[in-house]
């Protein structure tokens, strides 16, 4: 006796890779993060100097300076993970401070005046991510989520 024919469907299989550390909410922490991140990268087969991965350090670098700057509590670290999810690479920075959130993507901002210290850094983000958004970090926070599309 045979046994029943399955259908030949063929899913590709996807690895993920995860990096997670938490660092302390200061610029020095920042700084580290976005190194560890691209050299974290460079594991993974997104070489140094790539388009992806001047583009991630850009991003790591942006979120990583809002958490220090607009998320910091005293005494509370700041989380970044980077997740390849085969072609799409994931940037997650969490802080604990979840009222203050950045405007959803697409918002309408005010017009900043020239000399204008805050409110452009989103802005990098909007344009150089090809998706983002903000999610509530349980049990207290925010998480800035960026994505990019990896080109092969």
């Amino acid at each position: 006796m045979t046994p029943p024919s399955t259908p030949a469907t063929r899913q590709g299989l996807v690895t993920v890779r995860v990096f997670t550390q938490r660092f302390s909410s200061t610029p020095r922490g920042a700084r580290l993060a976005r190194r560890l991140a691209l050299h974290q990268l460079d594991a993974w087969s997104v070489p140094h100097g790539s388009e992806a991965s001047d583009t991630a350090a850009l991003l790591v670098a942006e979120l990583a300076a809002n958490a220090v700057t607009h998320g910091r509590v005293p005494g509370r670290d700041f989380e970044v993970t980077v997740r390849r999810l085969g072609r799409t690479l994931r940037i997650e920075v969490s802080d604990t401070r979840g009222e203050l959130r950045p405007p959803a993507p697409g918002t309408p901002r005010p017009a900043l005046g020239p000399l204008a210290e805050a409110g452009r850094g989103m802005l990098l983000v909007e344009a150089l991510a090809d998706r983002w958004e903000v999610l509530d970090c349980v049990p207290v926070g925010k998480t800035v989520v960026a994505e990019l599309n990896l080109r092969r």
